[in-house]
């Protein structure tokens, strides 16, 4: 089903890939404002070429950037086409286990949704998916993978990957804390493995929506542009990075709600009273157990108000009530559940549109700081949550649905910087 291909990366050159933790950044769509401005200080950081300065013409700028990094050799080509492998060694808050994501960067075809090749489990915003289709034009140049899943439980393509690392291009640690290790495999017949391997595969995407929908968008025209287009031209395709779903180092981390506001004024008793009627709702002592105390339990969530931490576990007889027009894959996610019965039923937020849109949630990964937003005032309530499993999202992918916003947390995140590859017009696709 999918098809891959080698690239012929672009690469920061030998001496300042020395020192590549300089040069790398964090995808445009978690680097922060106070981050940016502290790379955007760095001349030759990759955030100028993936979240260009804002200005007059941010795309036109990272293009003549990218020109002058090429011309002056800042970037270099590899001679070889291969397909990269990338480690990420990283620990878990509490935990003395280190895991390994292993992957491998290629291009894989853009296909369209309707292809049922690459499946999402998210929609995306119109606004953040223009930007890249307008800088991905401009450029010609694709300056971070997104991250897919592609299920092996052979894991036959690992033992190549474990081979490749023990010879790295170069190292780092990013700003996660997170050690990366990138590494090229280039020999012909271990990439035509590869290739048959994803051929009868499909990918989810689980991270990078928005950049993905880009390179469908500049697909498009192009098409429209062409009169016979081969269907081999490079701008078919996208650079992704590639993970084995079947892994158990594959980590998806809790997204919590923050309600920053209470529609129509309602007090804190009057939403607790609101949430009466569709989850049993039992005060605790330490808002600081609520992680354990609703760990691996359906429909079941933390509440922290007014100081006062809660448990919310949903009266499953009220559960069919949930009418919105989705699977039933999608019905099942505790997320599902606390959108509908909290957001919609209970402070009259109705519709997945409309809460997208609402300004009265956040979201936040980290824990602590959700309850520290809570006792400052920032925000009036937190909303506790599990996981989304692997499971979860392979299911409610094949379903054809999508989840609620905010779902998922692959970590760690990818790295920008650590290689680019190009689309233009005269760029090879393929082994040589």
């Amino acid at each position: 089903m999918a098809e891959i291909q080698p690239v012929r990366a672009w690469r920061y050159n030998p001496e300042l890939s020395q020192r590549i933790d300089d040069y790398v950044s964090p995808l445009f769509d978690v680097v922060s404002a106070k981050q940016r401005e502290a790379l955007y200080r760095n001349p030759l950081n990759s955030i100028h070429l993936s979240v260009p300065r804002p200005g007059p013409d941010p795309a036109g700028e990272a293009l003549r950037r990218l020109t002058e990094w090429e011309q002056s050799g800042v970037l270099r080509q590899d001679a070889l086409p291969g397909i990269y492998a990338y480690y990420q060694y990283f620990r878990l808050p509490g935990s003395a286990r280190e895991y390994v994501r292993k992957g491998f960067m290629c291009h894989i075809r853009a296909y369209d949704w309707a292809e049922n090749v690459v499946l999402r489990h998210e929609n995306t915003l119109p606004a953040a998916v223009n930007d890249r289709a307008e800088l991905l034009a401009r450029t010609q140049f694709q300056t971070s993978a997104t991250h897919g899943l592609y299920r092996d439980d052979a894991h036959e393509l690992e033992r190549y990957l474990d081979e490749a690392v023990e010879d790295p291009l170069f190292e780092t640690e990013d700003y996660q804390g997170v050690r990366d290790v990138l590494a090229v495999i280039q020999d012909a017949g271990v990439i035509q493995r590869f290739q048959q391997l994803l051929a009868g595969r499909q990918v989810i995407l689980a991270d990078g929506h928005h950049r993905y929908e880009g390179s469908l968008a500049y697909r498009q025209a192009r098409m429209a542009a062409d009169a016979q287009p081969t269907g081999a031209e490079p701008w078919h395709y996208h650079l992704m990075y590639l993970t084995n779903a079947a892994s158990d180092d594959l980590r998806i981390l809790p997204t919590h709600r923050l309600l920053l506001e209470l529609p129509d004024g309602l007090t804190d008793a009057a939403f607790l009273a609101r949430l009466e009627p569709y989850f049993v709702v039992t005060p605790k002592d330490d808002a600081f157990d609520l992680p354990e105390v609703i760990a691996g339990k359906p429909w079941a969530f933390g509440l922290y108000l007014g100081g006062q931490p809660y448990k919310l576990r949903l009266r499953p007889e009220v559960h069919p009530q949930l009418d919105w027009d989705t699977t039933p894959e999608v019905k099942q996610l505790d997320l599902t559940v606390l959108h509908y019965f909290v957001l919609e039923r209970a402070l009259g937020v109705v519709g997945i549109d409309a809460q997208r849109q609402w300004p009265g949630v956040t979201y936040v990964r980290n824990f602590a700081e959700g309850l520290q937003r809570v006792d400052s005032g920032e925000a009036r309530a937190a909303l506790i949550t599990n996981e989304v499993t692997m499971d979860e999202v392979e299911r409610v992918c094949h379903s054809g649905a999508v989840m609620p916003p905010k779902s998922t947390f692959f970590y760690p995140k990818t790295l920008g910087g650590l290689l680019f590859t190009s689309i233009r017009d005269d760029e090879p696709v393929g082994l040589l």
